[in-house]
């Protein structure tokens, strides 16, 4: 058995990991960290969970728990990450990281855009960052794992069939992005009380998300393809789980729905988790996020604009589970890969429709 340790045990995508690792057939949940939540079971921190974990609850974190894990998966917030990955790096297997800290590879870009992160530039070059569907390879020997964030997956799951598998050079793309609650975690804010967040679509980053910052950074070192400016939109709206993001693009490359439809199919052939689907194929327009909630998979769907007036705009749609395929599944996905397990190993869950 891989012996996996989750700190950030109190928080939404921290237990996510505890649930997807206590059904991994192949993981064995050996230590649970946190600071404020320090002496509590799995069970009191999360209302789904009531699990027989052996009266393990959640821990200080110190030097002496890499002797207690293979795994050590990080749903701590940037800064922490930082300094828990600077701590365990080289003394444990494996480090998988889930927050910003180490996604953007440029100095100068991490700057602008995690102000409070300090990190070391050799360390964050040894991070392998991306999702598993894309840099797959690179994963079965990583010691340190960065994950994208939930947004940033489902555009660069999105774009990376134009990119990386036509080398296509995307002129502009603008993105709009939808996203649950659960997206911004456990703060409290006055913003997301239920008064003001039901029923509400909150422009919370109507300008600049970093997300976007990431993917650019991703795709630019990913060639053979080009993406000239990548903006953003985001948006907070009343439902707990789930996001979509809408990709506008624009090229000068002549394109038709065929050519497109075809290329997504042979890019993502073979990779179970991503479900490339026509708008019209099922009862409800596709992609839509309550189609994938509680799985690890992420639905794409890309369209041609033929209005004159479009000037070929293509349209590509993505939703997935912004807690799963957006943080823990993936997450377990990553870890398979470099375990030498197939990526699905206790990912094979369907989705929960309705939910």
């Amino acid at each position: 058995m891989i012996r996996a340790g989750v700190v950030g045990a109190s928080g939404i995508a921290g237990g996510e990991l505890i649930r997807l690792i206590t059904q991994h057939p192949e993981l064995e949940l050996t230590y649970l960290g946190g600071s404020s939540s320090a002496g509590r079971r799995p069970a009191e921190l999360h209302p789904g969970l009531r699990l027989d974990l052996g009266g393990l609850t959640v821990q200080p974190v110190t030097e002496d728990i890499a002797d207690r894990v293979d795994v050590l998966f990080l749903a701590t917030p940037a800064p922490v990450s930082a300094e828990l990955a600077e701590m365990f790096a080289d003394r444990v297997a494996a480090v998988v990281d889930l927050s910003g800290a180490f996604r953007i590879r440029t100095p100068e870009l991490h700057d602008r855009w995690y102000p409070k992160v300090r990190r070391r530039t050799e360390l964050a070059d040894r991070f392998v960052y991306g999702v598993p569907e894309l840099i797959g390879d690179q994963l079965k020997d990583a010691a340190l794992i960065s994950l994208p964030g939930c947004y940033a997956t489902a555009i660069t799951v999105g774009l990376a069939p134009l990119t990386l598998g036509l080398g296509l050079n995307l002129k502009t793309v603008v993105v709009d992005g939808k996203s649950g609650s659960s997206g911004g975690g456990l703060q409290l804010r006055t913003a997301d009380l239920h008064p003001f967040r039901s029923g509400a679509i909150a422009p919370y980053a109507p300008t600049g998300h970093r997300h976007a910052a990431e993917v650019k950074d991703f795709l630019e070192r990913g060639k053979p393809g080009t993406v000239e400016s990548l903006s953003m939109s985001a948006y907070g709206v009343s439902h707990v789980r789930g996001l979509l993001t809408s990709s506008y693009v624009f090229t000068d490359e002549q394109l038709d729905q065929r050519e497109l439809q075809r290329a997504y199919l042979r890019f993502y052939k073979g990779h179970r988790f991503v479900r490339v689907r026509r708008h019209t194929e099922t009862l409800i327009p596709v992609p839509d996020p309550q189609a994938v909630l509680g799985s690890n998979y992420v639905d794409v769907t890309v369209l041609l604009d033929e209005e004159p007036d479009a000037r070929g705009r293509i349209v590509v749609l993505a939703a997935l589970d912004n807690i799963v395929k957006g943080a823990a599944g993936q997450a377990l996905q990553a870890a398979n890969l470099r375990f030498g397990l197939p990526e699905e190993t206790g990912l094979t869950m369907q989705p929960v429709v309705p939910a």
